[in-house]
């Protein structure tokens, strides 16, 4: 009897081989090449094997009704969304262990358990173990079932026979596809798994939710093409030592990308929180020096942070430099401009930022909000704590123009703040009636925007 042949699968990318290897050529990890019997397609037929023939609408052909969404409940979630949820979409939600993936789910089942019927599939937990949860959360609608499965084939044939308007799988890595000889969570166990689901959502017209789990690098475990597969991705993040979650839509096929939904983990579930910028700013110190904020674009969103500047002499031969919720390399870069072009010396002096509430500005115009916060604190100089200050610093010093400039001024003023230092390039752009109601000075250069700062 012929002996089958094996492949090697790469864990983190899915790169394939006949033989194995100590570093996945694919990606360049270690250890990563897991040993697989290959198994013919899930899916019968192919191209040039089905007899039948398809028919492709032109364009005019097809109906242009509005997509129907279903609302959650929860207004957070549905921005993120887009709106809402997409019938027959498949929706991947990913995130730390513990960080909420599951409470959120449960909380979204109230809502819609009141006229919609749900089925709630765990891999994970006894069915007893989830009505622990949904009785701590006060989830009691009477359209929930809940089924502990694993088998994929099992669960379609369910979904078959109930027709429900709404399933979670929680989770995707635990569940198995018979005609794969692999163990479950593996590249090709996820891969199958996802592509059952999703001709399952496509076919039956029903929204499904897959929850995925994340390696020790953050990102979704199992092949990069369960990303490709599905048609919406969201990244639940937050930090341990904060009760503060972020929601963050990462691709959307129905919406915009790059939104947020910003929660708080409370002992009856997650909390959303509407007004993201009043609570980051809460409990700011007054008359302190080192301190400005910032505003970012989140989406469509504008969020206003407080970014917190250290500058103190060094005891080491070199100077540290350390941030959190801020790019490291981008502090390095404002450093050197500040020296080099502004005269603002930090050779011999230790440098550190802080985001509070732990977010994270990757946004260029955060620039100018960080470089005050430090140039404050090097020169003990108080800010005002009603001035915002936004704007990217290119390396010659200069302000450089920034999107959506009115949102960000609009949310400035909408806070009680009142002077908002902006590039120069964007002053024309804003309107009369901000220009009326806010103290906004355009400037050109960093040490321009230090001047317009700590002027009274």
């Amino acid at each position: 009897m012929a002996k089958s042949k094996t492949i090697y699968v790469c864990s983190e990318c899915g790169y394939e081989s006949a033989k194995w290897y100590g570093k996945c050529p694919g990606c360049g990890e270690w250890n990563t090449m897991n040993e697989e019997i290959p198994t013919a397609p899930s899916v019968k037929g192919g191209v040039g094997n089905s007899s039948a023939t398809l028919k492709a609408l032109k364009l005019n052909e097809i109906s242009q009704d509005a997509e129907k969404r279903i609302s959650t409940g929860i207004k957070e979630f549905d921005r993120v969304l887009g709106g809402g949820i997409v019938q027959g979409s498949l929706v991947l939600l990913s995130g730390d262990p513990g960080i909420g993936k599951s409470t959120i789910l449960l909380q979204i089942c109230e809502y819609l358990g009141r006229d919609k019927h749900i089925l709630y599939v765990s891999g994970e937990e006894s069915v007893s173990q989830i009505k622990l949860r949904a009785n701590r959360l006060g989830v009691v609608t009477d359209n929930l079932a809940v089924l502990a499965a694993t088998d994929v084939s099992s669960i379609v044939e369910t979904i078959r026979s109930e027709k429900p308007e709404l399933v979670i799988i929680d989770s995707i890595q635990t569940m198995i596809f018979e005609g794969c000889s692999s163990s479950a969570g593996s590249v090709t166990q996820v891969r199958e798994c996802t592509n059952i689901f999703m001709h399952t959502a496509k076919s039956f017209n029903i929204p499904i939710f897959v929850v995925g789990h994340v390696n020790k690098d953050g990102a979704i475990a199992g092949p990069k093409v369960l990303e490709h597969i599905v048609d919406t991705v969201l990244y639940f993040e937050g930090e341990r030592n904060y009760n503060f979650r972020i929601l963050r839509g990462v691709k959307n096929r129905f919406g915009s990308t790059n939104e947020i939904g910003v929660f708080e983990m409370q002992q009856n579930g997650l909390k959303e929180i509407e007004n993201p910028s009043q609570l980051m700013l809460s409990g700011r110190p007054k008359n302190t020096s080192g301190t400005c904020v910032a505003c970012v674009m989140e989406g469509s969103r504008p969020v206003l942070a407080e970014v917190q500047g250290l500058v103190t002499a060094t005891v080491f031969g070199t100077p540290r430099r350390m941030s959190t919720g801020f790019d490291y390399n981008r502090l390095a870069m404002l450093l050197a401009v500040l020296e080099k072009r502004a005269g603002y010396y930090f050779n011999n002096m230790d440098a550190y930022v802080n985001v509070v509430g732990g977010l994270r500005l990757d946004e260029p115009s955060a620039d100018l909000t960080v470089a005050m916060a430090l140039v404050s604190s090097l020169k003990d100089a108080v800010i005002n704590e009603k001035v915002i200050a936004f704007g990217e610093i290119g390396l010659a010093g200069e302000i450089r123009a920034v999107s959506n400039c009115e949102q960000r001024v609009s949310e400035a003023l909408r806070l009680g703040f009142e002077r908002c230092i902006i590039p120069f390039h964007n002053y024309k752009g804003l309107s009369k009636e901000l220009k009326v109601n806010l103290d906004i000075v355009p400037v050109r250069t960093v040490r321009d925007a230090y001047k317009a700062l700590t002027e009274e």
